[in-house]
């Protein structure tokens, strides 16, 4: 569902991602892990089409993204890590165009996003500008917006900013649901908590290259049982071989 191939990204000297291989299977939730400036989100606005690469190759559910575009994104499902709406709009008006955008019926339009609203805890602020919204409420709304067309694909970049434990949880359950059902869900965390609880297989990058990946039963007997948060920051470099964090 998900193929990339010597994946790179290069701005001027600095090479945010360097020949980066992943493939993602159909029905599988996986975690894209990594510190800050790893390159977790460079690969994801290469995987949305937002970026162009310096070089490589991804195809999402066989469509080439740089000469099927089109077919490439109307089967993706996104939420950025920071969400931006036409904040004059409603989430009911801003649904509506959601679903003109990817031609729903006005059937299909009035049930999902129905559905929608309720499942977010959203039906309260339908008709509320979304400029007078919480943070939360609008993580919620942009989570609904992805999902209104019913992707094949799902890429959510730190799905759980701003949510209480109780919308937290909802969202965990969606998106477990959406993978049962068959859906393919790449999620960027920094929650290792969120990535052990949910994730099918876990990919860490560190300075644009995959350092490890695979479950996380895997990377613990690989690493002699040590937890996740152990593997996370020994293979980021972040602590000596006592496994002591390091300066900066």
């Amino acid at each position: 569902m998900i193929e990339i191939e010597d994946l790179t990204m290069r701005f001027g000297d600095l090479c945010a991602v360097d020949q980066l291989n992943l493939s993602i299977p159909q029905g599988q939730l996986f975690a894209f892990l990594g510190p800050n400036g790893a390159g977790k989100t460079t690969t994801i606005k290469m995987l949305t089409g937002l970026l162009k690469p310096t070089s490589g190759r991804i195809r999402i559910c066989g469509h080439d993204n740089f000469t099927s575009p089109i077919d490439a994104k109307s089967v993706i499902g996104y939420v950025p890590d920071v969400a931006i709406f036409y904040e004059k709009l409603t989430p009911t008006e801003y649904l509506r165009f959601i679903a003109d955008l990817y031609a729903l019926s006005a059937d299909e339009t009035r049930q999902r996003s129905g559905d929608l609203l309720e499942k977010f805890g959203l039906v309260e602020y339908s008709v509320e500008r979304i400029e007078n919204l919480s943070h939360g409420t609008c993580q919620r709304l942009a989570i609904a917006g992805a999902l209104l067309h019913e992707p094949k694909v799902i890429i959510i970049d730190e799905p759980m900013i701003g949510l209480d434990p109780i919308h937290a949880r909802i969202v965990k359950d969606e998106l477990s649901a959406r993978r049962n059902a068959g859906v393919t869900v790449l999620m960027s965390t920094h929650l290792l908590n969120i990535a052990e609880e949910l994730a099918d297989r876990v990919g860490i990058i560190y300075q644009g290259k995959m350092v490890a990946l695979g479950t996380t039963g895997e990377l613990r007997a690989q690493a002699g049982g040590a937890e996740l948060e152990q593997i996370f920051l020994e293979k980021v470099g972040a602590v000596d071989p006592s496994g002591n964090l390091l300066e900066g």
